[in-house]
């Protein structure tokens, strides 16, 4: 599953409204767990080091989350993670004590030092206007050394686009199990924006079971808009495909390399 997995904040990141990042973190492994995030990040792991010139040893993660793929890019990086959720970065320091956790916004965020590569991963989703998503390719060409690459990685592009369902959930080994149904939509394929619902069913140790309902609105660009982003902040820009598209049907991953 991906899609729902982000943060919060104003309007254009719309991660605020999400309950899964506010009220409910404490059941995001239970939703998505972090061992399903194998193949996913060797994947991006693999783009990231075809497409970097030079040594890749060192991450920054904008909208890291509850730090799924971190849990696995960690092998290959040092890894610095960001979100602008502290209820998410306190999920991901429960599989990830020994990265770096910092809470900041993909669009503003300036630490004043580079990486060799930086991933955005399905947070990316939640920018809904097109100069969201620019600021956040700036974010990343900020944070890049010379030769350095970003990968973005979002669920869907407008080409792309797919409505449907899909369901699933984990048990914990605290006796909590989670299981939910998404539902996935365009009801206006001309704007730039898609909508998700999630309803989820929560079982506590106890026994007790309460169903709680999610909704957000994600953005859905063009791949020219996608291009246009990416060299406007002065990325080499290419698209490429993205994991096993008969489990990640539409995804199409945008990597940027900044001249060295």
């Amino acid at each position: 599953m991906h899609g729902p997995l982000g943060s919060h904040g104003e309007a254009g990141y719309d991660r605020a409204l999400m309950r899964l990042y506010s009220d409910l973190a404490g059941w995001f492994h239970l939703l998505t767990a972090p061992e399903d995030y194998a193949v996913e990040a060797t994947h991006y792991w693999q783009g990231l080091l075809d497409a970097c010139d030079g040594p890749a040893e060192t991450l920054l993660e904008l909208g890291s989350g509850g730090g799924n793929n971190a849990s696995h890019l960690k092998r290959w990086f040092t890894c610095t993670l960001t979100d602008l959720s502290p209820e998410m970065l306190a999920q991901s320091r429960t599989i990830n004590p020994e990265c770096e956790h910092i809470e900041g916004d993909m669009r503003t965020l300036r630490l004043g030092r580079t990486f060799d590569v930086v991933f955005v991963h399905d947070a990316v989703v939640y920018l809904t206007e097109l100069d969201d998503l620019r600021a956040a390719a700036v974010t990343a060409f900020e944070h890049l050394r010379p030769g350095g690459a970003v990968l973005f990685a979002p669920d869907y592009i407008r080409e792309t686009f797919e409505p449907g369902t899909d369901h699933g959930g984990h048990d914990g080994a605290d006796g909590r199990s989670l299981r939910y149904l998404e539902w996935v939509r365009d009801p206006d394929p001309d704007d730039s924006l898609y909508e998700v619902d999630l309803v989820y069913v929560l079982r506590e140790a106890d026994g007790s079971v309460r169903v709680e309902h999610d909704h957000c609105l994600e953005g859905l660009f063009r791949r020219e808009e996608w291009i246009e982003a990416l060299r406007a902040a002065g990325f080499e820009a290419e698209e490429r495909p993205g994991v096993e598209p008969e489990e990640f049907p539409g995804q199409r991953i945008f990597i940027g390399r900044k001249p060295a």
